[in-house]
């Protein structure tokens, strides 16, 4: 199963002409999951290779607006390319803070904004620990108020669970998705992305020397389940099985200057790809946590501390332009943030990668595991 991951934005505060607000695309087998969607989100995916009308799944780490401005013309555009005679349209399932769904639900309603497809808002409830106390919305300012829009499906609130330190999202046949708290200027939060792991493949040339013939039984072996020749003789799965392929596993942060509690390093331990953010350079780390925010070292700590493979760091200060865009004399240089990040990472093997609009990583299947 191909799965890849594809930045749209990766610039903090504003869209500029060189780097977009925050947005990147997980795609697997065709599907797209959106996280964040500042605004222009949707001018970018017209650039790329991608295509909105395949995003099913839309996640927001938090409610500032260079994570959000962009989603309610991203649903109505969307909408706009829908087919209307289009029968049985998926519901568009949207996580992100508690908040989200009041915002969706004036943003749609004031402008008169109807949809061709239903949407659902899953809201996480945030704790008091994750922003100071002039950052905590209040319950009057986030509540529900009116009916639900018109395309509107009821949506879930999730609360933390205490004993995992983190938050539940949904899980399918080929993922278990989960959040986990952050500390930013408000709620903020970052999501991990689980992949199951998958039985190995078959043995073939054993199973043609067992006088197992394709058809049925390699589709029972393959689902772990033992077969029984017309001789008598049982053939167990993990005789003909090479080992079993490890699900990827690929974590996102949203805004933080720190992770809060256990939940982010327990579920993003050995990840394939940790996206931090590095708004601004080592020197300016006072600046960088003040306004809530993480540079190289601090974003290189989390990955040294989860044991991740790769580190990818995006939300830059739109003081560094890319490095295709970097002249001779820039002051604000985007190699020296890899730079850090580097240093900091030493011995570790951890690759570190610099994050620009339109970059797409693939992220390969696991290798087998070496036990059965």
């Amino acid at each position: 199963m191909t799965m890849d991951m594809t930045f749209l934005g990766t610039g903090s505060a504003y869209p500029s002409p060189h780097r977009g607000a925050s947005a990147l695309v997980l795609r697997s087998e065709g599907d797209c999951w959106l996280f964040d969607c500042g605004e222009g989100t949707q001018t970018q995916l017209m650039k790329s290779q991608l295509r909105a009308s395949r995003i099913t799944k839309v996640f927001i780490s938090h409610l500032h607006g260079d994570h959000l401005f962009g989603l309610p013309g991203l649903l109505c555009t969307v909408s706009l390319n829908t087919n209307p005679e289009q029968q049985n349209l998926n519901c568009v399932d949207i996580y992100g803070p508690r908040g989200l769904r009041h915002f969706l639900r004036v943003t749609l309603g004031l402008t008169g904004s109807q949809l061709l497809f239903p949407y659902a808002v899953h809201e996480l409830e945030p704790t008091a620990e994750q922003s100071p106390e002039e950052g905590q919305l209040s319950l009057e300012m986030t509540a529900e108020s009116g009916p639900l829009h018109p395309q509107e499906q009821p949506g879930r609130t999730i609360s933390l669970d205490v004993s995992t330190d983190s938050y539940f999202l949904f899980e399918d046949k080929k993922f278990v998705v989960k959040a986990f708290r952050l500390f930013h200027r408000i709620p903020s939060f970052g999501f991990c992305i689980q992949e199951h792991g998958r039985p190995g493949r078959l043995k073939t040339e054993l199973l043609k020397e067992l006088g197992v013939k394709p058809g049925p039984h390699y589709g029972c072996l393959k689902a772990g389940e033992a077969v029984t020749m017309e001789n008598g003789r049982v053939i167990l799965p993990q005789e003909v099985l090479e080992g079993d392929i490890p699900g990827r596993k690929v974590c996102i942060f949203g805004d933080c200057s720190s992770v809060l509690g256990d939940g982010a390093l327990m579920l993003c331990k050995g990840a394939d790809i940790l996206v931090h953010e590095a708004t601004l350079g080592d020197e300016h780390r006072e600046k960088a946590v003040d306004h809530g925010h993480s540079t190289p070292g601090m974003a290189a700590a989390v990955a040294r501390a989860c044991c991740v493979q790769r580190l990818v760091l995006y939300h830059f200060s739109q003081r560094y332009k890319p490095c295709s865009l970097q002249k001779e004399g820039d002051e604000d240089e985007v190699s020296e943030l890899k730079r850090q990040a580097e240093d900091a990472l030493q011995d570790t093997g951890v690759v570190v990668t610099l994050a620009e609009d339109f970059l797409t990583i693939p992220i390969p299947v696991r290798r087998p595991s070496t036990t059965n």
